[in-house]
């Protein structure tokens, strides 16, 4: 499918039921989604994105990319697809665009799932924010990332961490920097209060500080992950998050 920033790659399948559109995190792709796919399929259609730059969606802009670039990732495939009404779940950044989306187009989305979202980029002090993109832009940007995720990682399995780490080290430079550096000037109190539909948080116990968004907005209900999860929580559990978004989707029509 055409983007803007060149072809996007779009894993669809299933018939019936509403649409549900999954949105990887940064250095993700569709293959994060492969449980919940495989889960939604048997009743229902279910999709997910590989976002500019990720998986095997191209990346011909010269620019690093916003949230809301993103975000219109997710509108070419919605539109391309003739989908009028569906169900958004995004992971880490894809929560981050899932929120932007559902603030610009609030009657088209029936439901907004964010699994271990973003916290506010904008709360990280200037200097630090300059000295991130100063590394990301360098030759040690890989490191630095694997560094950043390893805490992140350190309750998954082995299989888990070396699917994400791979995903990473497959992933263009410029696009993780894109996608890590978008969120430091997106606000993701306005768009989730601009979303006036069922939407829930669900967070890991990496994600409770006070940049969380389940702190910035008081309107987003949350719930902490049961089982002991990395960041990737539909990656660690996939049986869990399919029991959480068949009990999200029950409230959405």
């Amino acid at each position: 499918m055409k983007g803007t920033a060149g072809e996007l790659y779009v894993d669809d399948g299933g018939v019936g039921g509403l649409p549900v559109v999954f949105v990887h995190s940064s250095a993700g792709s569709t293959k994060h989604w492969r449980a919940q796919l495989e889960h939604l399929r048997t009743s229902r259609r279910a999709l997910a994105l590989d976002l500019r730059g990720h998986g095997r969606s191209e990346l011909t802009q010269a620019t690093d990319a916003t949230v809301e670039d993103f975000a219109s990732d997710v509108a070419v495939v919605v539109d391309g697809l003739k989908l009028e009404r569906f169900v958004l779940v995004g992971h880490s950044l894809g929560g981050a665009v899932c929120a932007a989306y559902a603030a610009a187009n609030p009657s088209r989305v029936a439901g907004l799932l964010l699994l271990d979202p973003a916290s506010d980029g904008r709360q990280i002090p200037a200097e630090q924010a300059q000295g991130l993109m100063a590394v990301l832009a360098s030759d040690a940007w890989l490191s630095v990332v694997e560094e950043y995720w390893a805490p992140m990682l350190a309750p998954s399995s082995e299989d888990v961490r070396a699917q994400v780490l791979g995903g990473l080290r497959a992933t263009p430079q410029r696009a993780v920097r894109s996608g890590l550096g978008s969120l430091l000037t997106f606000d993701p109190v306005t768009a989730l209060r601009a979303y006036p539909g069922p939407k829930l948080s669900v967070v890991t116990a990496h994600n409770q500080g006070p940049d969380a968004y389940q702190h910035l907005v008081s309107e987003l209900p949350s719930l902490e992950v049961e089982p002991v999860t990395g960041h990737w929580l539909q990656l660690d559990a996939p049986v869990w998050v399919n029991g959480v978004l068949d009990r999200f989707l029950a409230t959405t029509r």
